[in-house]
């Protein structure tokens, strides 16, 4: 498995990582730390923000230089212990969530606390320890699962629309799914009743995917895919209806969490579905396009606004009061006259927004 570990600034982090690897014998994996993931511009901010130095990238565990060379090699050993805590960008987390073997975890301290680990390493590096303020500040947003959804009966609380309703139902058939390279689903809809459901994986009787079933996909690289042995969720989805529930032309519509292949693109055409729905792009947009266009049937891209999750930033009353608290907690817990010093700029910064 391969976990991956994200936080704020001096959260514990690493720390984590290292209890994993000195205690669950987890083997640490790195990415490139580069100012721009920083997210800051002056050089000192940047000495500040690297993280210790038995954790920077080469001195222990492996290096890759990219997040898809790291994921070829880590799902060709997928049954071994991975711990990452290089996630600098939501679309490097994108790809990693793809895959089934990775599990994600956030870990978080008292501001004090990290204000407290940060101004120590940045004593260690010979560097004056920038403001309380400014260190609340300059922690990038981060996103959390929602501590308050909705209740049930919540009077603005919508019905799913059509498109939204079947594309979740898509993405629960993914997880199903056995494949090693990615998971997707299918729901194959007529007149909104739905007709078959299908995931990604080998054929039954055969070894599942994720067992060693398929060498491609266990093999960690891109391509050769005439060697695959897992069938599509498309595929299924269709071969478990058959043409005859189908109906040519009658208004069926299969929704998929990811674009169609080409190969899917004519067994769709060939059994008459009328609308294809997808989420996420395949890097075969542009011909599956083509062929359902000549095959006269529409293909259409719909996603769903994330849900569960809030960002961290600084953008609103809620944002400001949590800064205060911050402030204050840092008080409580000790902050001394630099603590208000620090309470009072805070605050003239929020008035001054």
């Amino acid at each position: 498995m391969l976990i991956g570990i994200c936080g704020g600034i001096c959260a514990g982090k690493h720390s984590v990582a290292e209890y994993l690897v000195q205690h669950h014998h987890f083997l640490r994996l790195h990415l490139p730390n580069t100012p721009s993931n920083l997210h800051v511009s002056d050089p000192d901010d940047v000495r500040r923000l690297l993280p210790s130095i038995s954790d920077q990238r080469g001195t222990r565990g492996l290096t890759f230089p990219d997040v898809d060379s790291l994921l070829d090699f880590v799902t060709r050993r997928w049954r071994e212990h991975w711990v990452l805590t290089d996630i600098h960008s939501e679309s490097t987390l994108d790809l990693l969530l793809r895959r089934p073997f990775f599990l994600l975890i956030s870990v978080d301290a008292p501001t004090s606390l990290r204000y407290t680990r940060f101004s120590a390493r940045c004593t260690l590096r010979s560097l004056t320890p920038p403001p309380l303020d400014k260190f609340i500040l300059c922690n990038p947003p981060r996103p959390l699962p929602s501590p308050h959804p909705q209740p049930l009966h919540h009077p603005s609380l919508p019905r799913p629309t059509w498109d939204k309703y079947f594309m979740h139902l898509s993405t629960l058939a993914s997880t199903r799914s056995n494949c090693m390279k990615r998971r997707v689903g299918a729901v194959l809809v007529r007149n909104n009743r739905v007709i078959s459901t299908g995931y990604n994986g080998t054929p039954r009787n055969l070894t599942n995917c994720n067992e060693g079933g398929c060498p491609r996909c266990n093999g960690g690289k891109s391509g050769q895919l005439n060697t695959c042995l897992c069938l599509h969720a498309e595929e299924n989805a269709l071969l478990e209806a058959g043409r005859e529930r189908i109906g040519d032309r009658e208004g069926g519509i299969l929704y998929c969490d990811t674009c169609p292949c080409l190969t899917c693109a004519v067994k769709i055409v060939q059994v008459g579905i009328e609308e294809v729905v997808y989420a996420q792009g395949y890097n075969m947009d542009e011909d599956t396009a083509r062929v359902l266009e000549e095959g006269g049937v529409r293909l259409r891209q719909f996603t769903p606004e994330r849900s569960g999750l809030v960002s961290l930033g600084l953008e609103g009353k809620e944002e400001e009061e949590e800064e205060e608290e911050a402030v204050n907690g840092w008080l409580v817990n000790g902050g001394g006259l630099e603590g208000k010093k620090a309470l009072v700029k805070m605050k003239d910064d929020i008035a001054n927004r």
